[in-house]
């Protein structure tokens, strides 16, 4: 079961101009073959079909705690692509085009399907499939995907930040180099305890510190690299059979963190009257609350 909390991992900015072409970029790190619904699904039905369970119990804690955590980075990236939208058109008569700044954007998908938010698709538009998931079966076999799917996110992720200078893009990704580290590390420590060879040794991958981009150096300045969190208050415990010792960059000690990340407040969105978005007037509104009320006996 998964326990779900009204907050963000981070804080976002929240800048007043939009940028629309960066956000289409940033859908493949949300549904492309390396994107976060694809991390996420692949551990999900990885730890829902875990074989011998308790005998390999360090191993299925480690899968399923990022199991946990990858949910929180779909929800991250969503809301970053939202807020690149915000501001792109304007309300006004239909027969004035409202929508006319869209016609020559990149991804159409976000004005004409989801009233500029995003969308469970690559930076094409072509939707998120299940052919993405990797699940073996073999354990072995399995860490080694997720290591190699990490290590991939991560490319991913650097080259969409030298694409676009959003700061709420910026402050997502360097977030998530950093996060996703801990998870590269993560799997090359699990491969290691099964198979002695020392994964760490290849890490970063590309080569290129998660220092080099700005807005990693303040999580990781934090420490965040070395956290894993459990995700629960009293399962998954486990996973610090595989987390210890230092990490293999800097030498600073690993941690587990029983439970979740503090989160930070979530944006709200308003209207967007050119898109009927949410179709609800103050008026409308009003009544609402009325009937809310009336039916509460209040």
């Amino acid at each position: 079961m998964f326990q779900r909390f009204d907050k963000l991992l981070i804080e976002l900015p929240q800048p007043e101009y939009p940028d629309p072409n960066g956000a289409s970029a940033v859908q493949e790190l949300l549904g492309g073959k390396f994107g976060e619904m694809s991390t996420l699904n692949n551990y999900l039905f990885q730890s829902f079909n875990f074989r011998n369970r308790k005998k390999f119990k360090p191993f299925y804690d480690l899968v399923a705690s990022i199991t946990a955590e990858e949910i929180a980075h779909v929800e991250l990236v969503s809301h970053t692509i939202n807020i690149m939208l915000e501001n792109t058109t304007f309300p006004g008569d239909p027969n004035i085009a409202p929508l006319q700044n869209a016609k020559d954007l990149r991804f159409h998908h976000h004005f004409i399907d989801t009233a500029q938010t995003a969308k469970p698709a690559d930076s094409h538009g072509r939707p998120w499939t299940g052919d993405n998931v990797f699940n073996s079966g073999n354990l072995l076999l399995d860490l080694i995907h997720n290591f190699f799917l990490e290590c991939g996110a991560r490319t991913h992720k650097m080259r969409v930040y030298e694409m676009t200078d959003h700061p709420t893009a910026r402050m997502m990704i360097g977030y998530l180099l950093v996060r996703g580290g801990v998870h590269v590390v993560a799997y090359a420590k699990a491969i290691q305890a099964i198979t002695g060879v020392d994964m760490t040794k290849m890490v970063p991958i590309p080569n290129l510190s998660n220092r080099a981009f700005e807005t990693a150096r303040q999580f990781e300045d934090a420490g965040i690299h070395t956290k894993l969190y459990t995700w629960s208050p009293t399962d998954f415990r486990d996973v610090d059979k595989i987390w210890k010792g230092t990490h293999p960059e800097d030498g600073r000690p690993l941690e587990v963190i029983i439970g979740s990340p503090e989160g930070a407040p979530k944006p709200d969105y308003d209207s967007v009257p050119e898109e009927f978005a949410p179709g609800i007037s103050a008026e409308d509104y009003q009544e609402i609350v009325k009937r809310l009320m009336k039916s509460a006996g209040m």
